[in-house]
């Protein structure tokens, strides 16, 4: 019953933004650490950012200056507002939250499926 819903992908040209959304909805109990990973066909899904319950922030050195992630832990949501984006950016952003569920006994890693981002030189 706990999902994780992306938006706010799309095309871009290099140079250009997008803010991307996250929202976990559903019988949640408590969200600790969230985060964005993308990943392009034929490597492995790497970090981009990830963000505590606390507001400590984590940035893959490739988009350090760049991107910024945030959070509204009273709507549940978290935000990657991308700057200068470079065609190397181009890849399918997933949503990440380490969460409990409402009468779960474990924490539990939830995915949401993903955003494109498409950025063109």
């Amino acid at each position: 019953q706990v999902q994780l819903v992306e938006s706010g992908g799309g095309l871009v040209q290099a140079g250009g933004s997008l803010r991307l959304s996250c929202l976990a909805s559903g019988r949640i109990f408590s969200i600790t650490t969230m985060g964005w990973y993308r990943q392009v066909p034929g490597k492995q899904r790497e970090l981009v950012a990830t963000i505590t319950g606390g507001g400590s922030t984590n940035y893959a050195d490739s988009v350090k200056g760049r991107f910024t992630i945030s959070r509204d832990n009273a709507k549940n949501t978290v935000y990657l507002q991308m700057n200068s984006l470079k065609p190397e950016d181009t890849a399918v952003y997933y949503c990440n939250a380490d969460l409990k569920a409402m009468g779960a006994g474990i924490w539990y890693d939830y995915w949401g499926r993903g955003t494109q981002v498409t950025v063109s030189s």
